[in-house]
């Protein structure tokens, strides 16, 4: 059938009216996509510019750390003092006893001797003091001009210490190894090494986080030094310095293991000897990342909440 050209231009006319709908929604998604392309790349450029910053901040804190190279000797030695006396007061304990809570004396020595190279790795120098005479006497005024998170320079410099310490802290397990080769107890399998290693991480940021709100303290108090000794009482006895926490009355273990102390030491010392395993090592890991959140949300809360109290005094 055919068709005059005034019926054929009536038809073909809806046709060219849809056709450009079509081609503008595909020029908005090509431009969106761009968009979407420019903001991811810039973002990206952003990021390794600020890891390329705090890796320079880890460079320098290690470079540092060998400066006083002399002092992690000599703070490691005498480390050892502890620890040996630690020993013979648990070799007291066990001339009585064949064994304590399901420790054998080997055991027990592995123990405080893992306890050592833990504490080595993941315990703060002393970043509170440090932290605290930032603010106290006005230095964090450069930081604040520059885009620079004061909290990630703090803790650069606390991962580049305790890696130097590192090779420090294994010593004892040197000694052990030599002095006890049959009471070693390394992790089983590759599981329980990547919980040790989860952990471990885990632990130090407990420990660095701790240390930091105990320092942002000083945006209201002149001197922390009182809150400091009391709160590391606590930690001395509850992280288990002193003893294993399992060697408690399950009840009293419960309430010290809802605490954060525990996983400052005493738990990823008891992933590597393989005391903890099954549903008890994933509740626990759990937990301590749950502590983990809990004291980076109150350090950032604190940290901004004292730069708003700040009064910008030294420099």
């Amino acid at each position: 059938m055919r068709t005059s050209r005034g019926e054929k231009s009536s038809l073909s006319r809806p046709k060219s009216r849809e056709s450009k709908p079509a081609h503008r929604l595909a020029g908005s998604l090509d431009a969106s996509g761009s968009l979407w392309r420019m903001k991811g790349a810039a973002y990206m450029s952003a990021m390794l510019e600020r890891l390329a910053l705090y890796s320079t901040v880890f460079s320098l804190g290690v470079q540092n750390s060998f400066v006083y190279r002399w002092n992690f000797f000599i703070r490691a030695a005498f480390g050892l003092i502890p620890l040996i006396a630690t020993v013979w007061i648990w070799r007291a304990i066990y001339a009585s006893r064949g064994e304590v809570s399901g420790y054998s004396f080997g055991e027990m020595v592995f123990y405080f001797v893992a306890i050592t190279v833990v504490e080595s790795l993941v315990s703060p120098a002393d970043d509170e003091w440090q932290i605290a005479a930032d603010i106290r006497e006005g230095r964090i005024n450069s930081f604040l001009l520059r885009p620079l998170d004061y909290r990630a320079y703090r803790a650069s410099l606390f991962v580049s210490s305790r890696v130097v310490y590192a090779g420090v802290a294994l010593l004892p397990v040197a000694a052990l190894a030599w002095w006890l080769p049959g009471q070693m107890h390394w992790p089983a399998d590759g599981v329980t090494w990547a919980a040790f290693g989860v952990s471990l991480v885990m632990a130090a940021a407990i420990q660095f986080l701790i240390a930091f709100v105990l320092a942002t303290l000083a945006f209201w108090v002149l001197e922390i030094s009182t809150l400091v000794f009391i709160l590391y009482s606590f930690e001395y006895f509850l992280s288990g310095r002193i003893f294993p926490i399992d060697v408690m009355p399950h009840g009293l273990r419960t309430i010290l293991m809802a605490l954060p102390f525990p996983y400052e030491l005493y738990f990823p010392v008891a992933i590597w000897m393989g005391k903890v395993a099954g549903s008890e090592l994933w509740s626990g890991l759990a937990v301590q990342a749950g502590w983990t959140l809990a004291l980076l949300a109150l350090s950032g809360w604190l940290w901004r909440r004292g730069i708003r109290h700040y009064g910008g005094y030294g420099g």
